[in-house]
């Protein structure tokens, strides 16, 4: 199965007021076939084609909230902020900033930005884009993401202001990257059938569930694209994924192949593989209310039990790193100097025999995991399932069909489960949406009903805190207690994985996976 990926929670909404995205563990496909059938044909020598697993579902930046929307949006739009390397906030269409206090934000525009149609942009198409979210003139849900602006003033045609009702250390993360990108002032409903930016790309055209269509900006006020045209084919089908860059109509697709289909495609003389490393966690959640796994030593025992080792090296062919925390390593609130769980079967059976569990005829108890009916997610828990047993758990599988078991999962119907965080995990405040005790369904995704008031009040102290510098030791110490309390099992983060057409060069990765790298993509004749 593939990623369900609404991308990253800039906190935009989905499930309560900062939305958090995962998804369903462990692609693996085995053997892929290629045949000669009738593709499209060749680019023409000016246009890159990307392939995309689905179509945007509205390309209003406002509005958009899945992984396609956001990804291509912040190609036509530019955002007020952006992202530097350790996923921090960094200088966008606002050059500098500043926060006299913790409710005030005073923003300072570039100078010569211009939209697509040639109106300047300024202030006041800034103040435009939020006042239409928070005065409900466009519905969204991204509205829920802002509600602690109380009112946005434009002094001038390059100061913006936010005045904020309370102090709210995620604001400026919700403004970057994606999150939201800023419209001409005065417009409507219009923005979904024909997006107008300010960005590097122009739009052209889409037909739903068949291609999206960009032109390079020759008139932007940042670095320009080098593409002239770039076109995003949806092509659903992994299989016939896989063929389109074998044949050459496709020429660039990203983090999704299976491990196995990239080894297959990186033999082919004709195409190119570039890996980074990622910020996709996998992970295993556990259900706190459960007599057996609301015992600590339980989920430690069942940490020390599994080896991520193989399911690295065979599953993933090596396509992944083991993951401490939550966050990934490259952000700034990153502490990876924790408890660490490496493969111990020895320490997880003292601590199954402390927690007074002996073994009756090798089984200490049964566990049910929920998965998907996915075959590579079944490949992977029945080596799980493999692992347990060698201390004495017998993990029974549970399979349904997806949209089944991530509505268990939302319910807290389960034991153990396995899913994914995309781009939601970037933000330290991951830790409040996920772990906080008054994020319990369905005010948020404390699915496994985890409870400790401690971590409540150093995440509250965190939320309140504008300087990174006291933030980040309370998130270290956040950290440190989520490694030694286990409600999650962090696997490993995935890497991005691009395969392309020896035709296009230049493609710089970036951590999040989204489409950056068109920015910088040359094609040679």
């Amino acid at each position: 199965m593939r990623e369900m990926h609404a991308n990253g929670f800039h906190h935009q909404g989905h499930q309560g007021p900062q939305r958090k995205t995962s998804s369903l563990l462990l692609p693996f496909f085995v053997g892929v076939v290629l045949p000669l059938l009738s593709c499209s044909s060749r680019p023409a020598p000016s246009t890159l084609v990307m392939i995309i697993e689905s179509s945007p579902t509205n390309l209003d930046p406002r509005v958009g909230i899945d992984a396609q929307s956001e990804r291509i949006d912040s190609l036509i739009f530019d955002d007020l902020l952006s992202r530097g390397e350790d996923l921090n906030v960094a200088p966008g269409l606002a050059e500098r900033w500043e926060v006299p206090d913790a409710k005030t934000y005073v923003f300072h525009l570039h100078s010569g930005a211009k939209f697509h149609d040639g109106r300047a942009l300024t202030s006041r198409d800034v103040k435009w884009t939020f006042d239409s979210l928070l005065h409900g003139k466009i519905r969204s849900t991204k509205s829920a993401v802002y509600k602690y602006v109380d009112h946005i003033e434009a002094p001038d045609d390059s100061t913006v202001i936010f005045q904020m009702k309370q102090a709210d250390s995620t604001l400026l993360w919700n403004l970057s990257d994606g999150a939201i990108g800023i419209v001409p002032y005065g417009t409507g409903e219009e923005m979904t059938q024909h997006p107008v930016g300010s960005g590097p790309f122009k739009f052209v055209s889409a037909d739903m569930d068949r291609e999206i269509v960009l032109e390079r900006n020759g008139d932007y006020w940042g670095e320009k694209a080098k593409v002239p045209r770039v076109r995003f084919a949806v092509v659903p089908d992994e299989t016939t994924e896989a063929l389109e860059l074998r044949k050459g109509s496709g020429d660039i697709a990203i983090n999704s192949l299976t491990a196995d289909t990239v080894m297959t495609l990186a033999r082919d003389p004709n195409l190119a593989v570039e890996k980074g490393p990622g910020t996709r966690l996998a992970y295993l959640g556990f259900n706190l209310r459960d007599p057996i796994l609301k015992d600590v030593r339980v989920r430690q025992a069942i940490a020390y039990a599994l080896d991520r080792k193989p399911m690295i090296e065979h599953l993933w062919r090596g396509q992944a790193e083991p993951a401490r925390s939550v966050l990934p390593t490259q952000s700034w609130a990153y502490d990876g100097d924790v408890p660490a769980y490496e493969h111990d079967p020895a320490k997880a059976n003292a601590l199954l025999d402390a927690a007074e569990y002996p073994p009756v005829n090798g089984v200490r108890f049964h566990i049910a995991m929920k998965t998907s009916t996915d075959a590579n997610t079944r490949l992977m828990v029945a080596v799980m399932q493999q692992q347990l047993r060698e201390v004495g758990i017998a993990l029974d599988i549970r399979s349904f069909e997806f949209a089944t078991f991530f509505s268990d999962v939302q319910h807290g119907a389960f034991q153990m489960y396995g899913l994914r965080w995309i781009g939601g995990n970037e933000d330290p405040d991951i830790f409040e949406y996920a772990f906080h005790s008054s994020k319990f369904p369905p005010n948020g995704a404390n699915r496994g009903y985890y409870l400790n008031a401690r971590l409540d009040s150093l995440i509250d102290k965190a939320r309140g805190e504008i300087d990174p510098k006291v933030r980040k030791p309370l998130y270290a110490e956040v950290q440190s207690m989520l490694a030694q309390d286990v409600p999650y099992i962090n696997l490993w983060y995935l890497d991005n994985v691009l395969v392309h057409t020896k035709r296009v060069r230049n493609l710089k990765l970036n951590p999040a996976g989204n489409y950056d790298f068109l920015r910088t993509a040359e094609l040679t004749p």
